[in-house]
């Protein structure tokens, strides 16, 4: 691997190693902290080899008409920007990436807002937004003649990471807390040959096991810890801001799990900013779940200083996560965009994930935290009527089928969630639900159905 290009960055001593010499945990051996990749010729050569704005937003674009695989992946459409293999034909490419962005008009128009969209990350190929990073880290592995990989996950990297280690000829090992993933997600991660180990702990117990893992063989770490993912994630950095014409929004609004993907999200707008390439900054904000929110405590407690482990729950289980990685990284992308962190309730995020459905669009549970934060950004007057806002929807709506049968049922949620049967919460999704209805197989019955819906 070229390491004149690239280099590792430790987040919390400023020590930079090469990429070959980070341990298998990527932890810094002197802090224990995670690195960052970092492009030494982008600020030492003082803009003499520089990426040229003006060009590379040229050649992206035109590279979208190209048929080689690498140019229709909307990871390595924007290689120049991410100059981490020795040769592109290491690459391994499920043409992830070029997610459509989706006007919301409903949500729009009950919240003020005119421009308001959904960029849809579960449109990748397994269906979350994962696809982006897994291509970039999978890709490093095989270039360093790696055999195994592996990941700790509550349903998404597994399927990702499983994916893309059988196209690339890798085995896999999957550890995941056992009932606590929804059963779609599982079921890709054994479609795709993955060995999966069911553990009888959370989520974080499932990433300490599997630290211990891989520093006893040589398997390679591909969760959120692995700088290489995040190089992968924040290619929906750039595609937000080429289809803004360059000009960015004013909010991006980002569910808050292990928290790779805002802190990769904010590094893609921070370089292109640095590049020139946009004139500044996008407002990132981070939602997570109220039953896992370790990040929204730490910035009320202690300011993003400290951050105290919770017991995550939550059924929106891409995001029950209670001590997540990433969290310093998320806490500069929200402090140096000037964006808020705030929790959102069971019954707000099954609402907003109704909404976004009423929309065509649906998403998964862990992805409506989006429109039930922006709802309270909106209401706290930090969304003004004229802003543009992105949503970031991070996984597919058949993720977890079971939530929404679930939902449209009125089984989802206990009593005291939704506040008893004559609850404002309670009647704003009694409103929203379309359960099927059992009638007899004639045109005046299915008429009578029909009838009972409108209105």
């Amino acid at each position: 691997m070229n390491e004149n290009l690239h280099r590792l960055r430790c987040f919390g001593c400023g020590a930079r190693i090469a990429g070959a010499d980070a341990q298998p945990d990527f932890r810094c051996a002197q802090c224990g902290e995670l690195f960052e990749v970092e492009y030494p010729g982008w600020s030492e050569r003082h803009g003499h080899d520089r990426p040229n704005p003006g060009a590379l937003k040229w050649l992206w674009r035109d590279r979208r008409a190209s048929l080689e695989p690498a140019d229709q992946s909307g990871v390595w459409r924007f290689r120049e920007l991410l100059p981490i293999l020795d040769s592109l034909d290491n690459a391994i490419t499920l043409r992830e990436g070029n997610t459509p962005l989706y006007h919301l008009p409903r949500a729009a128009k009950a919240l003020g807002i005119s421009q308001l969209f959904a960029k849809h990350q579960g449109m990748n190929p397994t269906g979350s937004f994962k696809d982006t990073g897994m291509t970039a880290a999978i890709s490093v592995a095989r270039e360093r003649g790696f055999e195994w990989v592996a990941c700790a996950s509550t349903g998404n990297t597994s399927a990702s990471m499983a994916a893309y280690a059988a196209r690339a000829g890798l085995r896999s090992l999957v550890l995941i807390p056992e009932g606590k993933i929804a059963w779609g997600k599982l079921s890709q991660a054994m479609d795709y040959g993955a060995v999966t180990c069911q553990l009888p702990v959370d989520f974080d117990g499932c990433l300490r096991l599997l630290t211990e893992v891989v520093r006893q063989a040589p398997i390679y770490l591909l969760n959120s810890v692995n700088p290489y993912r995040l190089e992968g994630q924040k290619t929906p950095a750039f595609e937000i801001a080429e289809a803004f014409e360059w000009d960015v929004p004013a909010h991006i609004v980002v569910p808050g799990g292990n928290l790779g993907n805002s802190s990769a999200l904010g590094k893609g707008f921070r370089e292109l900013h640095e590049l020139g390439m946009i004139a500044r900054l996008p407002r990132i904000s981070v939602i997570q779940a109220a039953g896992a929110n370790p990040l929204v405590r730490s910035l009320a407690e202690t300011n993003g200083a400290a951050l105290e482990p919770v017991q995550a729950h939550t059924r929106a289980t891409a995001i029950r996560i209670g001590n997540p990685a990433s969290w310093r990284k998320a806490v500069r992308v929200i402090q140096e965009t000037g964006g808020r962190c705030l929790d959102v309730s069971e019954a707000e995020i099954s609402i907003a994930k109704a909404e976004i459905g009423a929309e065509g669009l649906g998403c998964e549970p862990a992805s409506a935290v989006t429109l039930a934060g922006l709802k309270k950004l909106r209401a706290q007057g930090f969304v003004a009527p004229e802003d543009s806002v992105v949503l970031v929807l991070t996984g597919h709506t058949l993720k977890d089928a079971g939530y929404t049968i679930d939902f449209h049922r009125g089984t989802l949620l206990t009593e005291e969630e939704t506040g008893g049967s004559g609850s404002e919460i309670a009647a704003e999704m009694a409103a929203l639900r379309r359960n099927a209805v059992a009638v007899d197989a004639t045109a005046s019955a299915v008429l009578a159905a029909m009838k009972g819906k409108v209105g």
